[in-house]
């Protein structure tokens, strides 16, 4: 006990731990700020991963749409229901709630 008192009373020791507990708690960019910034990263980096499926989705849809013309049907019929001559449309929607 009496060796840990003047190493804790030390000038080098109390700066020491004068300045990790303010780099800790009272600095502008402390602890709690960098982890809400990892937490803002992650979620990011979900929503580029989700964004980039989208446009990879979006290029190959209009690569068919360019190139083949059944691909045009059914497009036009599912997006902007669109029919042939003579044909009636059904639109059949789910009504039931999934969340509890």
């Amino acid at each position: 006990m009496k060796k840990i008192i003047p190493f804790i009373l030390n000038k080098y020791s109390l700066t020491t731990i004068f300045f990790i507990v303010w780099m800790l708690f009272f600095d502008q960019r402390d602890i709690f700020y960098v982890l809400e910034q990892k937490q803002k990263l992650k979620e990011l980096e979900i929503k580029k991963k989700y964004y980039q499926q989208e446009i990879e989705k979006t290029k190959k849809d209009l690569t068919d749409l360019q190139y083949n013309s059944a691909a045009i049907e059914k497009f036009a019929r599912e997006k902007y229901l669109m029919k042939k001559e003579g044909e009636d449309i059904y639109v059949l929607e789910n009504t039931t709630n999934t969340k509890k």
